[in-house]
């Protein structure tokens, strides 16, 4: 079965055999302005939409195998769990801000910054935060990322946000989004200009296609821990309910494209 933890530390394992260089997104960011990147670097980035202990459970994952990677939190109660927050962030990992504010204030951008601001202090007590992340919000029309349309995320100290400061034509991104690797007809933002044509569809295809090098010396795997389970009916229940809402993305997707 794909998407389960056991699978997840295959893909882990598979990486470090290949002998990539683990990032954060923060440390990429900063190595990237000293220009003191590795050879081979692979960035690790959760987006924790829901779900918040499957979080802990991939972040305990990586620290037995000696990763940091990079968790971005929702404020929502379903992602926003203080006691797993401190948590992942005791054991090594940096978290960022995983902003939703302008969909959340129903476009409003005075409350929105105002939304974001108190937000970043709140997630600040946990951790120096330095990266944030946007949520694609698939259900609304807005787009989160508009509220930088109007002012500069680095005026709050921030080094870096993912679809604005990577350079994806020559950095390979993957992303779970639809829970599948090729999942671009559910996937309503989580998209990136790539140059790269490469394509995988289960998990088993990136760690064959590793152990093979046949994978950019750079790139980032954007995951959903929610949709890595352990057990047969969090399998189920994941695998049932993620194929209902791809059904709607789809439909979303397909009148963005009308449009």
């Amino acid at each position: 079965m794909d998407f389960t933890l056991h699978t997840y530390r295959r893909l882990l394992l598979a990486l470090k055999d290949a002998r990539y260089n683990f990032l954060t997104f923060e440390s990429y960011c900063r190595q990237k302005e000293n220009k003191t990147l590795p050879e081979r670097f692979v960035i690790l980035r959760h987006d924790v939409d829901t779900k918040a202990y499957n979080a802990l459970r991939i972040a305990k994952i990586e620290k037995e195998l000696g990763i940091k990677s990079s968790y971005y939190f929702r404020v929502v109660p379903q992602s926003n769990k203080a006691e797993i927050i401190r948590e992942i962030v005791a054991i090594g990992h940096e978290i960022g801000y995983h902003y939703e504010d302008l969909s959340l204030c129903k476009g409003n951008l005075s409350d929105a910054i105002r939304h974001f601001e108190k937000q970043l202090v709140y997630f600040r007590t946990y951790y120096p935060v330095k990266t944030i992340c946007m949520h694609g919000s698939p259900a609304s029309k807005i787009d989160n990322r508009d509220i930088w349309k109007h002012l500069h995320y680095k005026n709050y100290g921030i080094l870096g946000e993912p679809y604005f400061d990577i350079d994806y034509k020559k950095i390979f991104y993957i992303t779970d989004t639809g829970r599948a690797w090729d999942g671009d007809k559910f996937n309503v933002r989580d998209k990136v200009d790539s140059n790269f044509d490469v394509h995988f569809h289960s998990t088993k295809d990136i760690i064959k296609a590793i152990e093979n090098q046949e994978l950019p010396h750079h790139f980032m795997i954007n995951t959903h821990p929610h949709r890595w389970t352990q057990g047969l009916l969090e399998w189920l229940y994941e695998y049932i309910t993620q194929n209902a809402k791809n059904i709607i993305k789809r439909i979303i997707v397909k009148n963005q494209n009308k449009s």
